[in-house]
């Protein structure tokens, strides 16, 4: 993604354009469902002295203004993606942990709807899809 793009993605956000914000915005861009620490692999760099901390923050900043997602399989750590604003799922693979978007096929959040809420406003439902991958189907074969 372009530079002017990601600054305008930040501002609209009401966050100030840093180089650490854009670097980890495109980082995200280009690799999705990616930990904290791939995230500093990609950006470590052009930025030489930034730390795992840094990267944590950016991530919680970038997400908790709406420009991130955080998804949390299980067995993984926290994963971040730049696709937000849709009803998605994930499927994530059994053996070597790969992660790939599922689009919802109701189309609305949230997609599935309890029997019982407890009186909870249901906004979101998330659902994970377990199962090999291409590659490691074919590994196995």
């Amino acid at each position: 993604m372009d530079a002017a793009r990601l600054e305008d993605a930040l501002h609209g956000a009401g966050l100030r354009a840093t180089r650490g914000r854009m670097l980890v915005l495109d980082a995200l861009d280009r690799r999705p469902h990616a930990s904290a620490e791939a995230v500093l692999a990609e950006v470590r760099d052009a930025l030489p002295g930034t730390s795992i901390q840094n990267v944590h923050n950016v991530l919680a900043d970038l997400t908790g203004a709406g420009l991130l997602r955080r998804i949390e399989p299980a067995h993984s750590p926290a994963l971040y993606e730049r696709r937000i604003g849709d009803n998605h799922h994930h499927v994530v693979c059994t053996s070597c942990g790969a992660v790939a978007d599922v689009d919802c096929v109701t189309g609305h959040a949230p997609c599935l709807t309890p029997g019982e809420t407890g009186g909870f406003a249901i906004s979101t439902a998330e659902v994970t899809f377990w199962g090999l991958c291409p590659s490691c189907q074919r590994s196995a074969a």
